[in-house]
């Protein structure tokens, strides 16, 4: 991930998996900090996740171009507020409420982390909608 020279934007390079008339499809390699460690072959957590970014738009672009996925900042605080800020919210007030109804920890565990799958699940059902709001554009090198 790189920052662009404007503040407000994230880029990251990829490489065309697919383009048509209004969509092109990009591959990201998202690697772990640690990746790059000599250790890397005996510790689980390193690892790199190949992820398809779906661009709208018409690019004069061929499978195999080298681009840069551009995001707007704004975008990606949002990814990270409903993927992980919201459900860390929901998560703990479910806990602390249903501990102060008496109810066993094993229960009230399991009750919060029924909340927040129930919130996961709102997510999934209205993926298609949320997805439109995640805009990218394609700046070629």
């Amino acid at each position: 991930m790189n920052r662009s020279n404007s503040y407000n934007n994230i880029e990251h390079e990829g490489t065309v998996q697919r383009s048509d008339n209004n969509l092109v499809i990009v591959s990201i390699s998202s690697e772990a900090a640690c990746s790059s460690c000599h250790a890397k072959g005996a510790c689980n957590l390193a690892g790199s996740k190949e992820k398809l970014i779906e661009v709208r738009g018409s690019y004069d672009l061929m499978p195999g171009d080298n681009v840069t996925v551009i995001m707007n900042r704004s975008t990606g605080f949002r990814a990270v507020l409903l993927g992980y800020v919201l459900p860390f919210i929901l998560l703990i007030p479910a806990l602390l409420i249903l501990s102060s109804y008496g109810i066993s920890e094993l229960t009230a565990g399991l009750g919060s982390v029924a909340v927040v799958s129930i919130y996961y699940l709102v997510l999934f059902i209205f993926r298609n909608r949320i997805g439109n709001s995640f805009n990218f554009s394609i700046k070629t090198p």
